[in-house]
């Protein structure tokens, strides 16, 4: 994810890129090491690391402080730790992952774009890691999609079907998934150092890069992004609707029965929990559209101009910003639109007004809940 610079017809490295075959250049036999790389990998230190690196430092205190606080209450209160909390607290850990680890290697990554420091083995992690967090985090939320479709349309079955038991096997099984589904993209990656013709390999050139044929990263990121991202996308989308459907339909039926009365206080909350599945939905596609978008788009282009490096350049910048954004949004979103997830958090920082959770509600309401 972090933003490199590249030499001359070639995009800026994203998340392991770049391509050899550079024609031999007379010049090159009279410039030095440090211009070499200057030439061919551009500045050591990406022109915006300054406003980047105050985005990240104000989505790493938001978002670290707001996950921790997300683990501590569902593992502090037993009352929390419901079938569908679990799920929060895999999105969490995994959003706590990549703060945790993943923004300080890309920051120093910004401030020296080369070499980088931590070796072959340490470029295989870097690429792991990322890769199977994100899918994690997509599986996660599409398993609690899924979940809370079978609460509000099978309320009955749901008492036998969403155990903690049945969310522990599904949330081992995503991150299984996850890391077996990262393995492909994290194959194609590797250390690479700068040979120009005529002069050898350039010392401290290293680059996690990409070192695989580019038509089969090309092949990698469209899978990925139509599974990972595009079909969610449409899962989420139709089961939201489907929930908003029956809940619409559950108010006719009620107004048929009961004329002017006024709904029952306690059927409210599944009308704020609509609202907040629908914008759970939007933050995930706007926050993963432009990694996705990134990825596509370095995969694709085969001849590189100035103005597609600079348009190149603004997604790459904006897909790093959505995409440590969406770690930080998740606690922000149940904060504002969950009052037990505030109790929860005022409890935990021992400010007042914060109640001690009530056992059996999850932070979500209107999840019913059983035991394993």
């Amino acid at each position: 994810m972090a933003v490199s610079a590249a030499g001359p017809g070639s995009p800026p490295l994203c998340n392991g890129s770049g391509d050899g075959g550079d024609p031999f250049d007379p010049e090159d036999w009279n410039l030095t090491a440090e211009e070499l790389r200057l030439k061919y990998l551009g500045p050591p230190q990406s022109a915006l690391f300054a406003p980047i690196c105050a985005a990240y430092a104000l989505i790493f205190a938001v978002g670290a402080a707001g996950n921790a606080l997300t683990c501590l209450v569902i593992t502090r209160h037993r009352a929390l730790r419901t079938a569908t909390n679990l799920y929060l607290l895999s999105l969490a850990a995994a959003d706590l992952l990549l703060l945790l680890l993943g923004m300080p290697l890309e920051l120093y990554e910004l401030r020296h774009n080369y070499p980088f420091p931590l070796g072959a083995g340490g470029c295989l992690f870097r690429t792991l890691l990322f890769e199977a967090v994100c899918l994690a985090s997509v599986l996660t939320v599409t398993a609690l999609g899924v979940e809370r479709y079978v609460a509000v349309a099978h309320p009955l079955r749901a008492r036998a079907l969403l155990t903690r038991a049945r969310a522990r096997r599904v949330i081992g099984g995503v991150w299984a998934a996850a890391l077996l589904c990262a393995l492909p993209n994290t194959s194609l990656h590797g250390i690479r150092e700068l040979e120009v013709p005529g002069r050898g390999v350039v010392p401290h050139s290293a680059l996690c890069t990409l070192v695989r044929p580019r038509p089969l990263y090309r092949l990698v990121v469209h899978a990925t992004a139509l599974l990972f991202f595009g079909l969610p996308m449409a899962v989420l989308g139709t089961l939201y609707l489907l929930i908003g459907l029956r809940l619409r339909r559950e108010r006719r039926e009620r107004r048929l029965w009961a004329p002017g009365r006024p709904l029952p206080a306690q059927r409210h909350p599944r009308g704020r929990v609509t609202k907040m599945l629908f914008v759970l939905v939007v933050v995930f596609g706007v926050c993963w559209a432009p990694f996705h978008v990134d990825r596509l788009m370095w995969s694709c282009v085969s001849h590189w101009t100035e103005e597609l490096l600079q348009a190149f350049e603004y997604v790459h910048v904006a897909s790093g910003i959505f995409f440590y954004l969406s770690s930080a949004a998740n606690p922000v979103l149940y904060s504002l639109l969950s009052s037990r997830f505030r109790e929860a958090f005022r409890r935990a920082l021992g400010l007042p007004g914060g109640r001690r959770p009530q056992a059996g509600l999850p932070l979500l309401p209107h999840l019913p809940q059983a035991r394993p």
